[in-house]
């Protein structure tokens, strides 16, 4: 499965779900936590080609604790800013 970002010539509908489990299955060392590597990771991808800004910017947006990494309860927050950059929802 990829995620395209809207603003490219290619689009992706999927659900928060998914999306939430794209992010997931980047945990590689299944902690419950993101790491910024871990997002970059992610952003790589889904298409994005500035993923290490990517991943800086969703820490910012979506890490309430401020302890560098997003976990289960921010992770919410980091669809709701993936949303916000363009990734799709059906």
């Amino acid at each position: 499965m990829v995620l395209v970002s809207q603003s490219k010539s290619l689009s992706a509908s999927l659900t928060e779900e998914q999306i939430k489990e794209t992010f997931k299955r980047h945990d590689v060392n299944h902690d419950g936590l993101l790491s910024k590597q871990e997002l970059k990771n992610t952003f790589e991808s889904l298409g994005s080609k500035g993923s290490v800004y990517r991943a800086s910017r969703a820490l910012y947006h979506a890490d309430a604790n401020k302890d560098g990494y997003i976990n289960e309860e921010e992770l919410n927050r980091l669809i709701k800013y993936a949303v916000q950059i363009g990734y799709t929802i059906k």
